[in-house]
């Protein structure tokens, strides 16, 4: 298989998410494309990393939980990533002729412009001035940072590096402009990353391997991805013929609303809320009575008026994110998703909060409880 996808990132989610609709399209698609790994930072491979190249690029996925009211727990092999390397090497693929998609998942706090800075869109724009420099085609990029209009801002932070470059930058700003496509996105998977040691031992007798990189998620995934008029994603990267749930549409708002409200924001909004009540997992949490009717408060009292959608609809998705939270399998540790709280809340909370004060004069109890929460921990760390 030639490479087709560059991806930063090595992390549980994007090897749970795209990873896993890559190969999905390899085996039902005839895509026949790899995917190339980029570890964002560091100069040296983290341990995952080291144990994915060690694997040749190869590990599974578990999908566990429930999917139209039936439990599920499917082992699936990915095949199609070929390894990670360090950013460091990124101009050598910026040579591959196959290469056409560049995904990513930096964090919330990837997607920025620092002057100077080795910043994540420093490094695509010397993956493309690389590529222009080789008269190869543009790419297509589609990163899945949460963070509203990711595509959007990526390519303006990509610009905004390239204004500090010296001499005449003209050519390869209009080979961004032009012979680039930046997309924008919404994802939407609980990955919980490794299993307990107690599945994880049963995984490997099932398997007849030990694969310490295996990952776990819920069977539930949901792919916007918003494309420029006249851009044919679908024909070039054929998601849905290989049955992914994707949406294309010009206009992702409404889909990215419900999702980074009632999902993203009810997740940080319990985070150290239950890790100040002793918990360590999600689904604890929500089969607490006191959990229970805390994360209920926060979604059908204090999201469901700030999201302009028909009552119908909200109330099925609020539905669903209780049944999602409560999955057995899922063991979807509070201490993962902790990572980056404050610009997670900035992103995911502070616009309900708005909303909701805008709507009610006032602040949503348990939301502001949840932020007081984590205020506590940040000035206990102190």
């Amino acid at each position: 298989m030639e490479t087709k996808i560059l991806q930063f990132g090595e992390g549980n989610f994007l090897r749970c998410f795209i990873d896993w609709m890559v190969q999905k399209m390899n085996d039902a698609a005839g895509f026949d494309g790899a995917v190339q790994i980029i570890q964002p930072i560091g100069d040296e491979l983290c341990v995952p990393a080291k144990i994915l190249n060690d694997r040749g690029g190869r590990y599974h996925t578990c999908l566990r939980g429930f999917m139209n009211g039936e439990k599920v727990e499917k082992i699936e092999e990915i095949t199609c990533v070929k390894g990670v390397d360090l950013p460091a090497n990124i101009e050598k693929y910026a040579t591959l002729p196959a290469l056409r998609f560049v995904v990513s998942n930096t964090t919330e706090a990837g997607i920025q412009y620092v002057k100077g800075a080795d910043t994540f869109p420093a490094k695509v724009l010397r993956l493309v001035k690389a590529r222009q420099a080789a008269g190869l085609p543009g790419l297509v990029f589609i990163p899945c940072e949460l963070i509203e209009h990711n595509g959007d801002n990526l390519k303006k932070c990509v610009l905004q590096h390239l204004a500090d470059e010296p001499g005449d930058t003209a050519a390869l700003k209009a080979y961004i402009e032009k012979d680039c496509v930046f997309c924008s996105t919404l994802v939407d998977r609980i990955v919980a990353g490794r299993p307990d040691p107690e599945s994880a031992a049963r995984y490997a007798e099932q398997l007849g391997e030990k694969d310490d990189v295996l990952v776990c998620g819920e069977p539930f995934h949901f792919f916007v991805v918003e494309t420029p008029a006249g851009f044919d994603l679908e024909a070039e990267l054929p998601l849905k013929k290989a049955g992914v749930n994707v949406v294309y549409t010009p206009d992702m708002q409404p889909y990215r609303t419900r999702k980074v409200r009632f999902l993203n924001a009810a997740h940080t909004t319990i985070v150290y809320w239950g890790l100040e009540r002793g918990f360590e997992e999600v689904a604890q949490v929500v089969t607490d009575p006191e959990g229970a009717a805390f994360l209920k408060k926060v979604l059908f009292e204090e999201i469901y008026p700030t999201v302009n959608l028909p009552d119908a609809e909200k109330t099925d998705y609020a539905n669903s994110i209780v049944e999602r939270f409560t999955n057995p399998f899922a063991h979807h540790k509070l201490a993962s998703i902790a990572l980056n709280t404050i610009a997670k809340w900035k992103t995911r909370c502070l616009p309900v909060v708005c909303d909701y004060y805008k709507l009610n004069g006032r602040l949503p109890e348990n939301m502001m409880a949840g932020y007081e929460a984590i205020a506590r921990h940040y000035d206990n760390a102190k």
